[in-house]
């Protein structure tokens, strides 16, 4: 069983942010489907990770290509095709507690200066939590992850 993990974001921009934990959760071996609610915010963020530091390279696609299923880090607005371990969420983009319970891990990146992204979290980490699913948050307001909360549920 999963956990699902808060991201607080208020230093750090997105595309900032995503790379370190798409480098982290490849380096435990497992593949990645991103998640986010807008195509055009989807190819952005393509974009973004292609004009990535050569040295950091990502191997992702963007979703509709005929080799979703085997790329390691996919990026798209509807199921994942990749058979991920982990689910990255952005832009306030749905995930269900029978995926949290089926993944490794499920991470929930939300702007800290969006009244509204930080509202959607706040209703996310209490649906999932009155599922049954453990939530860990994560704040970088001090300017290095900080772990502030967390509920661990059997």
């Amino acid at each position: 069983m999963g956990a699902v993990y808060f991201y607080h974001l208020t230093r750090q921009p997105l595309e900032a942010t995503l790379p370190m934990l798409l480098e982290k959760s490849l380096e435990a071996g497992w593949t990645v489907a991103v998640r986010g609610t807008d195509l055009g915010r989807m190819d952005w963020l393509d974009q973004k990770l292609w004009l990535g530091p050569e040295e950091g390279f990502l191997p992702h696609g963007l979703a509709g290509g005929p080799n979703d299923a085997l790329q390691p880090v996919l990026l798209t607005t509807g199921p994942a095709t990749n058979g991920p371990d982990c689910l990255i969420t952005i832009d306030g983009a749905d995930v269900a507690p029978d995926e949290v319970n089926a993944l490794q891990r499920v991470s929930i990146l939300f702007d800290g200066l969006d009244d509204q992204a930080v509202q959607r979290a706040r209703v996310q980490w209490k649906t999932l939590t009155d599922a049954g699913c453990s939530a860990i948050y994560w704040s970088e307001e001090s300017g290095r992850w900080q772990k502030k909360a967390e509920k661990i549920n059997d």
